[in-house]
């Protein structure tokens, strides 16, 4: 049974699972904005007009690419305690299915995401029954969660958070260079009711969810930032007046995209080699809930 390994496993799925279902940008951390105003402010209609066109696009434009370089980077604050992750590897972004590998805690952890399953592999560390896999059923941890599974190995096909902007939800705020290439970025709310299994998210993210979005010259997503509190377990279902304290963790997140195009060779492991946490999971979420 794995421990160190266990925890940094943990986060790592926090990291994936973070950005995945939540899709979402924090509003600050960025520079790049325009004589330091807000541009926003200032613009007509039909300057806003385009603006959320340019958003509600640019996650089309990038699942057209088919795949993706990829790098996401989490920091999560939670009872006192610090943890941060980062992973680097390739996305299908017509699949969802990823190559990826995640440092969390000094540890590298191997990660595949195939056929919507997550696959993690800590070198030298086994998973119960000595196998050198875990695997984790993405789509039905979804279902626990009251989330629509379709599509969350893949953050490209977040339609559903385009689809919930309106007008007035967006703002440019500048330009800004990202490993050499001009991008423009965007600040967006968007209305976590409208969003599928809007009612639970509500509960533990609140009434809305600011992102950030860097858009490409040719309409392409290149960087996607979060920065936001999460309700965890009980808390988020309390009533007002019961008295209960709070239970939150903060995260922050940071996907950026690059290489286009790039070759995905995302394969499972032999099933002999992979013990499957689902059932654990659902359990600890069941608790939590």
């Amino acid at each position: 049974m794995r421990h160190r390994g266990t925890r940094a496993g943990a986060i790592a799925v926090a990291a994936v699972m973070g950005s995945i279902l939540t899709g979402c940008g924090d509003e600050g951390g960025a520079t790049g904005a325009r004589d330091g105003a807000s541009p926003g402010a200032s613009r007509s209609d039909g300057g806003r007009d385009q603006d959320t066109t340019a958003v509600r696009a640019a996650y089309d434009k990038t699942a057209e690419a088919e795949s993706a370089r990829m790098t996401i980077k989490t920091k999560i604050d939670a009872e006192g305690r610090t943890v941060t992750s980062e992973g680097r590897g390739v996305l299908d972004l017509a699949e969802g299915d990823s190559v990826m590998t995640v440092t969390a805690e000094g540890e590298s952890i191997e990660q595949r995401v195939v056929d919507e399953i997550l696959y993690q592999k800590a070198p030298g560390q086994d998973a119960p029954g000595g196998k050198p896999w875990v695997g984790i059923d993405l789509e039905k941890v979804a279902a626990q969660q009251g989330v629509n599974g379709q599509g969350i190995g893949d953050p490209a096909r977040t339609a559903a958070y385009a689809k919930a902007i309106t007008d007035e939800d967006v703002t440019e705020v500048g330009t800004e260079e990202i490993d050499g290439v001009n991008t423009t970025r965007y600040r967006v709310s968007v209305d976590v009711a409208e969003l599928p299994g809007g009612d639970r998210m509500r509960k533990q993210l609140g009434p809305t969810l600011p992102m950030q979005v860097w858009v490409d010259d040719e309409g392409r997503l290149r960087r996607q930032q979060m920065d936001m509190t999460v309700r965890t377990g009980a808390s988020a279902s309390a009533k007002p007046d019961t008295g209960a304290a709070p239970q939150q963790l903060r995260m922050s997140t940071v996907m950026e995209f690059s290489d286009f195009g790039a070759e995905v060779d995302a394969e499972a492991p032999p099933a002999g080699q992979v013990a499957d946490m689902t059932d654990r999971v659902l359990r600890q979420g069941g608790r939590r809930g």
